[in-house]
């Protein structure tokens, strides 16, 4: 009776020993600022933001404007386009 009791468990821990294939992680989309730079001096516009999203790899964008409170969360997909009061580009960068 001990050997069947035995074998049964040493039948379910090699069970739960395998191990399943991994699903693949998707791509990390990152950002890539330089790709954008000649937006400096351009106004901000759907068209630029469009233009913008598809040439930095981003995936979404967030405008800084002059004295707007931003929150310090870094994200590798987001390109942040900084204008001035006049809503042209002034930076762009990653984050």
């Amino acid at each position: 009776m001990r050997a069947i009791v035995f074998l049964a468990l040493a039948g379910a821990a090699a069970g739960c020993a395998q191990q399943r294939k991994a699903d693949p992680l998707p791509a990390m989309v990152e950002c890539d600022a330089n790709r954008v730079l000649d937006l400096k001096g351009k106004p901000r516009s759907p068209a630029i933001e469009a233009d913008a999203l598809a040439r930095s790899g981003a995936k979404r964008i967030r405008w800084i404007e002059p004295g707007s409170a931003v929150t310090m969360d870094f994200r590798v997909d987001r390109l942040n386009l900084h204008v001035d009061k006049d809503g042209t580009i002034t930076d762009a960068r990653c984050g």
